[in-house]
């Protein structure tokens, strides 16, 4: 195995009284990489994510962490992690909160006067800090969740539904920190039932089923991929047949309307010269509108209807 990846695993494998959670699952993810971790319910990714944290033992197979094997103290103490299913200590008021998870990671009371404040503010808690967390919304939680998993400033933090209850102005709050991460170095594993959020955020995504990875893309892939576009035309006396023939040196699926072409573009790259040779053609171009497939249109194609997330 590579020391060069921050986790990287290799045929891991766990069982639970003969069930299988987690068949065979290869991963490497890099420096700085914010990696999107996708799969339908039952698909294995809470367990995978608890082996790599050490907190589940594999049945068979490897994984490393930062270079050391999973669950080496060193590693875990340079990782930040927000679960999905959390149960804070209610008693504490939020700065109570984060002083007792900083002493748990040994950082010094001068380094935690500094550290709280500093991430009550950046996760909008500020004026929150004296309050009992069994006051803050389901979103503030969310929010003083992530701040917990920033104190240590990791080299890998671990994202399990991140923005789960948040409004939108608490999912930007999430994308920005995430982006702050990435610049930073900071390599991001994030599991989310909200594509829309990890195709914003992520620069690759693993798409695994039944314990084991089917498909790795990188978001420009989605970006750059085959796209359909349509074309909307003045109307024009115009031989359907042979433009859709001229056209197929741009794409493929070419269908040409009363005043609407369709065409499927390999790459998006080809549009300013689709645009040259229409008006070449003496033809009034109105508008060109590019459907890019979504990452949830890709999830439905590569995982299949019955894997609901």
């Amino acid at each position: 195995m590579s020391p060069s990846y921050t986790i990287e695993t290799s045929h891991l494998r766990k069982e639970y009284s003969r069930k299988v959670a987690v068949a065979d699952l290869d991963l490497q993810v890099g420096q700085g990489e914010v990696f999107g971790f996708l799969g339908p319910n039952g698909a294995g990714k809470t367990t995978s994510i608890k082996m790599l944290l050490g907190l589940a033992k594999p049945t068979s197979g490897e994984a490393r962490l930062l270079g050391q094997p999973i669950g080496d103290p060193q590693s875990r103490s340079r990782v930040g992690f927000l679960p999905e299913h959390f149960r804070f200590h209610d008693w504490l008021n939020g700065a109570e909160f984060l002083n007792l998870h900083a002493r748990l990671y040994g950082l010094a009371e001068s380094a935690r006067q500094q550290r709280v404040p500093a991430l009550l503010k950046r996760v909008g808690l500020e004026e929150h800090a004296n309050k009992k967390l069994r006051g803050y919304s389901k979103g503030m939680l969310q929010r003083i969740g992530l701040a917990q998993a920033l104190l240590n400033r990791p080299a890998v933090v671990f994202l399990d539904e991140p923005t789960s209850g948040l409004d939108p102005i608490g999912r930007i709050l999430v994308r920005d920190v995430i982006r702050e991460l990435r610049a930073e170095g900071t390599t991001v594993f994030l599991n989310s039932h909200l594509l829309s959020e990890v195709e914003i955020t992520c620069d690759r995504v693993v798409f695994i089923k039944q314990g084991a990875v089917i498909k790795t893309i990188t978001l420009k892939e989605i970006e750059q991929g085959a796209t359909p576009v349509q074309i909307r035309i003045g109307a024009a006396k115009i031989d359907r047949a042979t433009l859709a023939l001229g056209l197929g040196q741009f794409g493929t699926e070419a269908r040409v309307d009363s005043d609407c072409i369709h065409l499927t573009v390999a790459d998006q790259q080809k549009l300013p010269d689709l645009v040259r040779w229409l008006i070449g053609q003496g033809l009034d171009l109105y508008e060109l509108k590019p459907q890019r497939v979504s990452l949830e249109e890709m999830f439905l194609q590569i995982v299949g209807m019955d894997g609901g997330l």
